[in-house]
């Protein structure tokens, strides 16, 4: 058996004197797709942010690759692992295509300039988030949709093993967070890569998402398939209000709020 894409043992969690999740083993493998829920605060960004190096954690419990984080230099790492960050910043000038050439960074050694392939990764990321009329437009004249889509171009070029998404479904309609995500789900199945998605959209995490950790906020939480985390009991302690689901016509689940 290969090993997992992504694996923690006995993770803590933890800013300042505030345990957010204790002894937390999960696993996910190649073509699994994970949803971290929870409420505000409960460490859904920064379980995200610790498997990329960019929070204190004791690294040696997490492992990429089958490798502990202590022993990925931040280069090997940003071509395995790549992040789509809740809120963008684009204090630099720059274009569209300069933008989302930044992806490749990672793959370029020395002074070697981008390649065809290079390009040809850009230009269809861009185009399969209906960008690809914008690539001489300034990112600073994009509206908060088309920036978000940018974000995703850009992680779709830099083609990591491990895609982190912080709230994916931030400044996009409803449109673009189904297609996007349907998009990110057969990007994973077809390249053998992996996925864990923090949002507040249990919804989405239900519809394309295959496991769950539902963080309750005080250190506990729920881990497994999302038929069996995903139940009215489960969702209604982690969020502290009563939460029924409702099947519809076609067998779904939906999760309001009653």
């Amino acid at each position: 058996m290969t090993s997992p894409i992504v694996r923690t043992r006995q993770l803590r969690l933890q800013i300042g004197d505030r345990i957010l999740c204790d002894q937390l083993n999960l696993s996910v493998a190649a073509g699994q797709r994970m949803a971290v829920l929870g409420q505000n605060g409960s460490g859904k960004t920064t379980l995200l942010h610790s498997l990329l190096k960019l929070c204190r954690v004791d690294k040696s419990r997490i492992e990429i690759d089958g490798r502990a984080l202590t022993h990925w230099s931040r280069r090997d790492l940003a071509k395995t692992v790549g992040i789509l960050f809740q809120e963008n910043q684009d204090d630099m000038p720059a274009t569209v295509h300069e933008t989302v050439m930044l992806g490749r960074l990672p793959h370029l050694s020395g002074w070697r300039w981008e390649s065809e392939s290079d390009f040809a990764l850009a230009e269809n990321a861009l185009k399969t988030v209906g960008l690809e009329a914008m690539t001489g437009r300034n990112v600073s004249s994009l509206s908060g949709g088309e920036r978000q889509r940018l974000a995703i171009a850009s992680l779709l070029t830099q083609s990591p093993k491990l895609y982190l998404l912080d709230e994916p479904s931030n400044h996009l309609d409803i449109s673009f967070q189904i297609k996007t995500l349907k998009l990110l789900t057969e990007t994973v199945i077809r390249d053998n890569s992996a996925l864990i998605m923090a949002t507040h959209d249990i919804n989405l995490a239900a519809r394309f998402c295959d496991q769950i950790l539902l963080l309750n906020g005080d250190g506990t939480y729920t881990l497994g398939p999302a038929t069996e985390v995903l139940t009215d009991v489960t969702l209604s302690h982690a969020y502290n209000c009563e939460i029924r689901h409702v099947a519809t016509d076609i067998g779904k689940l939906y999760f309001p709020v009653t």
